[in-house]
């Protein structure tokens, strides 16, 4: 690119960050889009329009744009989890699990998109591999308590009260709140 092209692309990029700061979402979109228009792959401004128009509303044209993020920069984890996590709440499911299985084999220390596998499994049916990513999730945040949530739900979906009681047993130490709201809803009792 000519020396003319990439000042260009910088002051957008500018401009694009003095919106965003200032709040005005639909011109930092429009000077994104004008990046795209020079520079087409650019990870950043997709990203970046992929979050705006997910923030509007616009989750065909967020999702549009992450595949073509996804395409151009395949090493990208961060916009494989985005493309699951839109593809999830849309209900696609498969494509849902092929994103974030790239997110978790790209990044395997991405909490977040082994739970979005796990949370796409259960909504799948598939509750072993749902239980074997909450496993892996919960090995990478111990002390968060969405995951432990879940396994133990799912737990007692599988029938195996004894491993979701254990689960409110260690949440107990340091989600007490967490615990007891299982117990209530799963009818388990832990020990005391």
């Amino acid at each position: 690119m000519p020396l003319t092209g990439m000042l260009q692309v910088f002051g957008l990029r500018l401009m694009a960050k003095a919106a965003l700061v200032a709040g005005r979402h639909e011109a930092a979109l429009t000077r994104f889009d004008q990046i795209l228009v020079c520079q087409p792959l650019d990870l950043h401004a997709l990203a970046s329009r992929a979050h705006l128009l997910g923030q509007r509303g616009d989750r065909a044209g967020a999702i549009e744009t992450l595949y073509r993020l996804t395409a151009a920069h395949p090493e990208h984890a961060a916009g494989w989890f985005n493309l699951g996590f839109l593809l999830e709440e849309a209900g696609v499911l498969e494509p849902a699990r092929e994103a974030f299985q790239c997110a978790c084999d790209l990044a395997p220390d991405l909490d977040r998109a082994w739970f979005g596998l796990a949370q796409v499994h259960i909504r799948a049916g598939r509750l072993d591999e749902a239980a074997a990513a909450l496993q892996v999730n919960t090995r990478l945040q111990p002390f968060a308590p969405h995951g432990w949530y879940q396994l133990a739900r799912l737990h007692v979906q599988r029938q195996a009260n004894e491993e979701a009681i254990r689960i409110i047993d260690h949440l107990r130490g340091f989600e007490p709140r967490v615990a007891a709201q299982l117990e209530r809803e799963t009818g388990l009792q832990a020990s005391r």
